[in-house]
């Protein structure tokens, strides 16, 4: 027993020593570059470095880049106490392995979940969701992996202490709203933020109760369709009057697998997923407005917001299930994203950016393989399968009923005379009659919505065609 004692005390000490030694190697790097940085400062008071030199604009250009403003992000601090009455009389190098356990799991699961780890203040967690990458999800990832915390803390200590004992309390604070972020670091990227949104979170900390999840009602607004949220009072704010706090107290009734309400179901995913697709389209119809080519009068941005509205009108009205909808709305984002790789078969090309793409926000394979075959019915002649594929091929040519027929039409002509497939206006309308002519839709609601209109745009062409 004492030989083993010995042994765990070399390992601590063995440790502490290299620790030593890392923030001497450390001191001594940061030394030299204050040296440097003295060096070219004095340089730059005597003029010998012109204003408007290359080291100059780049020291500028770099601190510009370094300073980020972001509108929305979530702050979370979490907050760990040792209750053990018994500590004095135990190694406390154990509790301090067993915060180092805790606080890096709780770094893991910040990684996880795409949410940029602040620092660790003591035995205080700090991490931000929102941040590098803007979205609209933040809030919700925050809150659930701040549920994640707690679940895995209780079964640390149902691992470590094996009898219903706890000795860690955990108190967590959120609060959402615009923060300032310093970023340093080339190799290892680190964040600083600061902002009443910063101060809001820690001081939400403080009243916090222990195993609470504490969370502003910013926050609540934000989450409130997915996790229970019960109001738990009021947080003074300085010049600002008072600042309303609920508890989340786990998920919505129906969405997680467990009786407790802290684990997620697909249910959850998906409704997660719907509320995500937001970033999704911000993201694809940004890429689109850069790279899409400029002789797409017709398949362009407007086009494939149009369809992705269409999809979920459709959907709703033909009985889709929230995950169906999510498929749909998906599929019609990309359906048209291939352009930018080829005119021709453009379809396959969108199939592919799909599948590339959508693992980054965890879709399954399987949701990924019926999102592609969605896409790949819009090929003409369109030939639907099932209903989704039926919804979005009705949606893909909803122009044909719609009174805006005519101008769009015209648009679709000037694409193709630019790509040298079609040259004579009147031999478009000829075409358009004889397409129009043998065109139906394929479901109730757009038979119901379009096909009297589309019967009127057929007289309206023939109007304009002449021998």
């Amino acid at each position: 027993m004492i030989a083993a004692d010995n042994e765990e005390l070399i390992r601590r000490i063995a440790r502490l020593a290299r620790q030593n030694q890392e923030q001497d190697d450390l001191i001594k790097k940061l030394e030299k570059q204050i040296e440097n940085l003295t060096r070219q400062l004095e340089k730059l008071k005597n003029g010998q470095i012109p204003q408007d030199s290359s080291l100059v604009q780049a020291v500028k250009e770099e601190a510009r880049e370094k300073s980020l403003k972001f509108d929305m992000a979530t702050v979370l601090f979490a907050e760990l106490r040792c209750s053990d009455p018994g500590l004095e009389e135990h190694d406390s190098f154990s509790y301090m392995d067993e915060l180092d356990e805790i606080l890096m799991e709780f770094g893991a699961i910040a990684e996880r979940s795409g949410i940029v780890k602040i620092k660790t203040i003591g035995d205080t967690f700090m991490c931000a969701g929102g941040i590098p990458e803007k979205n609209i999800t933040n809030p919700v990832i925050v809150v659930l992996a701040a549920v994640e915390m707690k679940n895995f803390l209780d079964r640390f200590e149902a691992r470590k202490r094996g009898n219903g004992r706890k000795i860690w309390q955990l108190k967590t604070g959120i609060h959402t709203g615009p923060v300032l972020a310093t970023v340093t670091g080339k190799k290892k990227i680190s964040y600083e933020i600061k902002g009443d949104t910063v101060n809001n979170a820690s001081r939400i900390v403080t009243v916090s109760d222990d195993q609470s999840i504490l969370i502003s009602i910013m926050t609540c607004e934000l989450v409130k369709e997915l996790f229970v949220c019960e109001y738990s009072g009021r947080l003074p704010v300085k010049y600002k009057g008072h600042l309303d706090l609920f508890g989340v107290t786990g998920l919505k009734p129906g969405l997680s697998v467990d009786a407790k309400g802290m684990i997620p179901n697909d249910l959850f995913r998906i409704k997660f997923g719907l509320i995500q697709f937001t970033d999704i389209q911000e993201m694809i119809l940004d890429k689109l407005e850069r790279e899409l080519p400029p002789f797409l009068f017709y398949h362009n941005v407007k086009h494939t917001v149009d369809v992705v509205t269409e999809v979920e009108l459709i959907g709703w009205a033909e009985g889709c299930s929230d995950e169906e909808i999510l498929l749909l709305k998906t599929a019609a984002l990309f359906h048209d994203a291939g352009h930018i790789v080829s005119y021709d078969e453009h379809e396959m090309h969108s199939a592919r950016m799909a599948e590339e793409i959508l693992p980054r926000y965890n879709y399954t394979s399987a949701q990924i393989e019926r999102i592609c075959s969605i896409i790949m019915a819009t090929r003409l002649p369109p030939e639907p399968a099932d209903l989704l594929e039926e919804i979005i091929c009705d949606s893909d040519l909803d122009y044909l009923g719609r009174s805006d027929f005519i101008p769009v039409s015209n648009m679709l002509f000037e694409e193709l005379r630019a790509r040298n497939k079609m040259t004579e206006i009147n031999e478009w309308n000829k075409l358009q009659v004889k397409f129009i002519s043998g065109h139906q839709y394929f479901t109730r609601t757009a038979r119901s919505l379009r096909e009297v209109n589309k019967q009127l745009q057929i007289e309206r062409i023939r109007s304009l065609i002449h021998d």
